[in-house]
Order: structure tokens, then C-alpha cells, then sequence
């Protein structure tokens, strides 16, 4: 099957994209990196590709994770009436989820007033469960929840484009990993199936963890304490810890993205950078903001910038319920 699927890949890669020059430049830079006779190639070992995950996998409007972090501190309020008046959970039992996104928007601009806000909720959000707990909620989480807009579940959500962006890379020997800002084990457990990413791939943000031992055996249990924020300059820290080699292929679509893409460029080897528009407000979304700094620097350096809108025939696997 995995050598049928490589042929149809490269009868006709990327099928779900238009023709164009984003398309071509994508198709361009792995026949270089991949053809040995390249003065561009590429040693199998070395084509490490990194991809952010919200807005570059699948959507971030309303971001995926705080959607189930926001049914958790609804409970918590619920729970202990006292937190209503504090933000997050105030925006969380009122639904204000303008709150959120403003939030978020001046974290991109540098402004991180509310950040320690929204760490506090996170961090306390699911602390004292075990790892295996707290996967299971996930799990039920993706398997019942349905993104307001789009009107199919979380797990459907992912870029279809993109996911052919993933095998296509693959079947040229690239390793992919995603690298977000996002909650490492929250990712974990939808990126195989999702993305067929396995969860050793996944680099993300983190709470601390300790372990409880019980008898002849023992837990890990999330902490109430941040282990690492995954943005930013953290990118290419976590990817070195994490990977131990430089990626030649890096794909982001905001701010946060940058230091990633710049990470992997090293003249004279190759390095493709890639960012997600989005500018499709009939199939998806169309904004900018968060990503302005990244565009511009897209447009300074000759980075590759694909449009949801002109550069995609579709945005998910199944357009259908979309208004």
C-alpha cells in the first residue's frame, strides 16, 4: 500500500492544490533537495521538515485547545463560584470569546498584559489528573465536539492540503514533526490520527509533571507549575532539544512562527519556509492580524506564502456545512 500510495504521489503531488507558483516552488525545492546529482542535495538523515500546528494544521479561530479548556473552567467555576469574577474563567462562563481573541492578538503584537491571566487558568486547569486521565478527556473531547463555524467535529479540522503537504514530504524521505505552541499532550493524542504523525513527534508547550509511586508501580501527574511555553525564540531552542539537527523545511503562519523559519536557514544549504494566509473567509477564515511581522518578513526574505484562498481547491477533507 505504502509504495502505491509514493506512485500516486508523484503521478500527482499535492492534489488538492491549485496550480501555481506556491504549488511549484514546493515541488521545485524537493526535487532539489532529493535528486543526488543536485548541487542542492540533501542526505536523507538531514531532511527534517517542522510544522506549527494552530492555523497551519488546522484551524485556530477559535483555537482547538482552549475550546477544551474553556468546557473545563466553565466546570471549575461551577465548582467554586468565586472564580466568575476572575478572568479567564469570567470569559469563560460568559462565553466572551472576543476577550479571548484579543487576548491572543496582543500576545502576537508583543503586548502580553493577559497572558498571566490565561497561564494561571491553564496551568490549573487539569492539575492533580494523571497523564492517562487527562488523555482520555482529550480523546472524548475530539470525539464529540463540533467547531462552531465549521460544523464538523475538532478532529475534522485539519488542513487537507496540508496533511497531503506531510505525506508528500514523507514519501521524499523528509521526517516531520510538529512544533507548536500548543499543549504537547493535548496534540499527541489526535496527531496520528489526524495527521499520521506519531506522538514521539510532537513538540509543544508543557506543564510539569511528577511522578507518584504506588506500590509496584506509579503515575505521572500534571502539575499546576509551567514546564516550557512553546513560542517564539523557544522554537528553535525545543526543536534543538528535542531533534539535535537544524530543519530544512519549516511551515508557520503567525508571528510566533518566525524564529522557526529562521532557524532553518543555514547558507549554503537549502531552506524552504512556507506560511499559511488566511484570507478565505467563505471556506475558513480572513485575518491577519497576529501574523503581520511574519508577512512582512515573507515578502522581505522570498518566503513562500500560500493563500487558503487562491492556492487551495480545499481547505478540508469535506467542505460541506461551511456557510
Amino acid at each position: 500500500m505504502q509504495q502505491t500510495d509514493d506512485k500516486q504521489l508523484q503521478a500527482k503531488p499535492l492534489a488538492s492544490w491549485n496550480e501555481g507558483a506556491a504549488k511549484q516552488s514546493i515541488i521545485d525545492f524537493v526535487k532539489r533537495v532529493t535528486t543526488e546529482a543536485s548541487p542542492d542535495f540533501v542526505p536523507v538523515s538531514e531532511r527534517i521538515a517542522v510544522f506549527d500546528n494552530d492555523g497551519t494544521l488546522w484551524c485556530e479561530q477559535p483555537v482547538i485547545q482552549l475550546a477544551h479548556i474553556l468546557d473545563r473552567w466553565v466546570e471549575m467555576a461551577q465548582q467554586n463560584p468565586a472564580l466568575r469574577d476572575q478572568q479567564p474563567w469570567k470569559a469563560a462562563v460568559n462565553k466572551d470569546m472576543t476577550w479571548f481573541r484579543t487576548a491572543i492578538t496582543k500576545h502576537y503584537g508583543g503586548d502580553e498584559s493577559d497572558m498571566p491571566a490565561i497561564a494561571k487558568g491553564v496551568l490549573s486547569a487539569f492539575e492533580g489528573l494523571t497523564t492517562e486521565e487527562f488523555a482520555k478527556r482529550v480523546a472524548a473531547f475530539f470525539r464529540t465536539e463540533t467547531h462552531p463555524k465549521l460544523k464538523r467535529l475538532y478532529r475534522d479540522c485539519g488542513y487537507k492540503p496540508m496533511v497531503e503537504l506531510l505525506r508528500f514530504l514523507e514519501a521524499h524521505g523528509f521526517t516531520n514533526y510538529i512544533v507548536s505552541g500548543g499543549g504537547r499532550d493535548f496534540i499527541r493524542q489526535i496527531a496520528g490520527e489526524i495527521y499520521g504523525i506519531p506522538q514521539e513527534r510532537v513538540i509543544g508547550s508543557s506543564t510539569s509533571i511528577a511522578f507518584r509511586e504506588q506500590g509496584d508501580g506509579g503515575d505521572l501527574l500534571m502539575k499546576p507549575k509551567l514546564d516550557v511555553f512553546d513560542d517564539g525564540a523557544m522554537k528553535p531552542t525545543r526543536i534543538w532539544s528535542r531533534i539535535g539537527k537544524r530543519p530544512i523545511f519549516a511551515a508557520g503562519n503567525s508571528n510566533g512562527d518566525i524564529p522557526m523559519l529562521q532557524f532553518a536557514n543555514k547558507p549554503p544549504r537549502p531552506a524552504f519556509r512556507l506560511l499559511v494566509l488566511h484570507d478565505d473567509a467563505a471556506r475558513e477564515f480572513d485575518y491577519v492580524s497576529g501574523a503581520e511581522k511574519s508577512l512582512a518578513l515573507a515578502k522581505q526574505y522570498g518566503w513562500t506564502v500560500v493563500s487558503m484562498k487562491n492556492d487551495w481547491t480545499l481547505v478540508f477533507a469535506s467542505e460541506e456545512g461551511i456557510q
